[in-house]
């Protein structure tokens, strides 16, 4: 059996809240903040009139779509690419490899039908798809 002593002897009441809680929980009042004091209206600074002339809408140019592919080259082929960059950037007219090829696809659709087989005679064909890792 246990012994209880008066001193330690406790009845359940309610539990007592903590001082922090009990700040938090209160609203803030909004009544507290002093009454000001009625101002004589003032005018307000008269508006520039503007005309209302219809404007003309800027016809912006559709977006083009854009389409990614991936292709294989030989390297002998593909460092061209790097040449020509270089190139362009001795003439002042720096490019990206995409707008190298873009340029060439260009240059060759604007080619006669005979001379479109010319060139394309004289690129070896080669085998499609990813390379070996060696």
């Amino acid at each position: 059996m246990s012994k209880t002593t008066p001193a330690t002897t406790t009845k359940p009441t309610a539990p007592i809240a903590k001082p922090a809680a009990a700040s938090a929980t209160k609203k803030p009042s909004v009544a507290k903040a002093p009454a000001k004091k009625p101002v004589a209206a003032k005018a307000a600074p008269a508006k520039p009139v503007t005309l209302k002339t219809p404007a003309l809408k800027v016809v912006k140019p559709a977006k083009l779509k854009m389409e990614r592919d991936s292709f294989t080259m030989p390297k002998t082929e593909y460092a061209q690419l790097a040449v020509l960059k270089e190139r362009l950037v001795k003439l002042g007219q720096p490019a990206k490899k995409s707008e190298l090829l873009r340029a060439g696809i260009m240059q060759l659709a604007a080619m006669t039908d005979a001379a479109l087989k010319a060139a394309m005679a004289k690129v070896p064909t080669i085998k499609t798809g990813r390379p070996n890792k060696k």
